[in-house]
Parts: C-alpha cells; sequence; structure tokens
C-alpha cells in the first residue's frame, strides 16, 4: 500500500519545521509547545534540508555547552537523512526504518516539497490491522475452522511480538 493512500496519512498534522538560521532556543521552544520530539529543516520552498532531533540537541548543543540562543539550527542538525515519496510503499519504508534505525522519516511530493512525517510507530499503528487480518486468514486456512483457541493464540503472539518490536524501537 502506498503511504498517500492510508486513511490516517491524510489525518495527520502539519509537519512542525523551521529554518535552518533559527535559533535552537525558538526550534527548541516550537518542540517543546507541540510534544514534539525533532523538527524538520526546510528552505523557502519546503524542500528538506535536515532535521533537529533530541538527541542532536543533547550531543551537540548541551554536552559542548553551546549557547541555544546564538547557536543556529543549520549548526546542529542531521543532515544526513531519508525521505519518502508519497507514493512509496509504506511496508518498505517500515522495514527500511527498522533495519536502518531511525524512527522520524519525512514524506514530501512529486516536487520534493515537505507533506508530512511519519514515524516508525506511525506506520506500526497504520500497518497493525492488516497484520492481524493476514494472521487471522492463515490461521483460518492453515488450522482450521474448529480451532478457535488456535486463533486467539496466534494473535496473542503477534500482538506480543509487535509490541516488543515496538518498545525496542522506540527505546532505541
Amino acid at each position: 500500500m502506498k503511504i498517500k493512500n492510508r486513511p490516517e496519512y491524510g489525518n495527520k498534522p502539519a509537519p512542525l519545521t523551521c529554518t535552518a538560521d533559527t535559533t535552537v532556543l525558538a526550534a527548541v521552544k516550537s518542540m517543546a509547545e507541540k510534544n514534539y520530539g525533532s523538527i524538520i529543516v526546510i528552505d523557502d520552498e519546503r524542500r528538506v534540508l535536515g532535521v533537529m532531533t533530541e538527541r542532536d540537541i543533547f550531543k551537540r548543543v548541551m554536552a559542548p555547552e553551546l549557547d541555544p540562543s546564538k547557536t543556529h539550527v543549520k549548526d546542529v542538525m542531521s543532515t544526513e537523512l531519508r525521505v519518502a515519496k508519497e507514493d512509496d510503499d509504506l511496508t518498505d519504508w517500515l522495514r527500511i526504518m527498522s533495519n536502518e534505525r531511525f524512527r522520524r522519516l519525512p514524506i514530501v511530493d512529486a516536487d520534493e516539497r515537505l507533506v508530512s512525517v511519519m514515524s516508525q510507530g506511525d506506520f506500526v499503528s497504520y500497518t497493525w490491522p492488516q497484520l492481524l487480518t493476514q494472521v487471522s486468514t492463515l490461521a483460518k486456512s492453515t488450522v482450521g475452522k474448529n480451532s478457535q483457541q488456535s486463533l486467539i493464540i496466534a494473535g496473542i503472539t503477534v500482538y506480543a511480538i509487535v509490541s516488543l518490536l515496538v518498545i525496542f524501537a522506540v527505546t532505541r
């Protein structure tokens, strides 16, 4: 399924953004106000230049004791990030994010302009109903119609595995 075809995709709030010349202090205040763990850095045409995460702030501002009111986002942002297209496959990106261990994925339109930001948690929660349907279908065809206990056990097992994967991914 394409990212843009998920019903939840259209309901996501607008991404939190700033320009590269924004001070870290101003960006952090925006992040705190919205309760976001990152801010996407864009140019005047909404093209993605980078992302500043809580980790970037800790490692590149707080640890070296820089003044956040004088330090610009461009000096501490991460610039090596992946960007997806709205037409990309959702499951492919979930796998890439899991394998490469990053949690935030800017989504751009055909003109490379920022449209949304999806998190690994978004992808898992959006694909969860599909996974349950597939497991249920597979279990019914494999185990038979009279084995409700097997279906319940399979569902609980899948739920536990996916929950552990999400917890593991979020804590990294």
